[in-house]
């Protein structure tokens, strides 16, 4: 019952169909089913015969929102996988700057000069101050 709703067409399921493609001896029961989902608050009735998931709005069905899902899914998994990648090369930068700072042998080259700093855009036509 479920493959057929989500198969259906805008997610509208004819009940009359839905028992034949079942083979349903009883029809009664597919209304029966009908009930608790809507009872529950996951279908609506739109006719006497028919049904629609909620889920579903105009030119999609619970297949499409599943095929969706998946996609978003896979979309944070690379995501979050780039995070980690990015986050480790951070790690590695900070080593980095960390592994030269401390290296007394390159205090000689710690300096920055009046145009180093005056050619960042940032500090172009303003008044700075240095401190040693």
């Amino acid at each position: 019952f479920v493959s057929l709703l989500q198969q259906a067409h805008d997610g509208v399921l004819d009940l009359k169909i839905a028992a034949d493609t079942l083979a349903v001896r009883q029809k009664r029961r597919i209304y029966d089913i009908a009930n608790v989902l809507e009872g529950i608050g996951l279908i609506e009735k739109k006719s006497k015969n028919s049904i629609q998931w909620k889920g579903a709005g105009p030119g999609s069905n619970s297949a499409e929102m599943t095929s969706r899902l998946k996609a978003l899914k896979d979309d944070l998994r690379r995501l979050e996988e780039k995070e980690r990648d990015l986050d480790e090369k951070r790690l590695w930068l900070q080593q980095s700057l960390r592994n030269v700072s401390e290296d007394t042998t390159n205090d000689q080259y710690a300096y920055i000069t009046q145009e180093d700093i005056c050619g960042i855009p940032a500090f172009q036509g303003e008044t700075i101050l240095a401190v040693q």
